[in-house]
């Protein structure tokens, strides 16, 4: 029986994507923090808004929206119910087939969402220009900003 296995990491792309992580880690602290104590949403509920937002009918099934914010089903069902307790958004059928479930944004979604948006902007900003001047972080920084192209 062959038996496959992975190529180890270079040290160098582990500690590439260590520093990734370092930073993700970082950015993801201060947008939950602003995020909630400013405009009583989660980083994953601030997420789930903007890509509603943003979807062509204000709406998305549940398994494309869990997959964009990058949580298992029960994790984004659980989401778009807090949203819907909240007003932001409400489950409906699929027309055409009623097993399917769409989460849609509300305007009172569509409003917390653009309150929010600038201070999720302000902030991302913000805290990585933090770490463009930390020796280990900052061409991490650097790199992913040249990489917008």
């Amino acid at each position: 029986m062959a038996t496959s296995h992975a190529a180890p990491l270079r040290t160098s792309d582990q500690a590439v994507w260590n520093r990734v992580l370092m930073l993700h880690a970082h950015v993801e602290r201060e947008l939950t923090h602003a995020l909630q104590r400013q405009h009583g949403i989660g980083l994953s509920e601030y997420r789930s808004l903007e890509h509603l937002h943003h979807s062509d009918k204000s709406e998305l099934r549940m398994q494309d929206l869990a997959d964009k914010v990058g949580l298992g089903q029960s994790s984004v069902t659980r989401l778009v119910g807090r949203l819907e307790t909240a007003g932001f958004a409400y489950k409906d059928l699929c027309p055409s087939d009623k097993r399917g479930v769409y989460a849609v944004i509300t305007d009172e979604g569509r409003k917390r969402y653009q309150a929010a948006r600038a201070t999720y902007m302000e902030v991302l900003s913000s805290t990585l220009n933090t770490f463009t001047g930390d020796p280990q972080l900052g061409p991490t920084v650097q790199a992913l900003r040249a990489a917008q192209g």
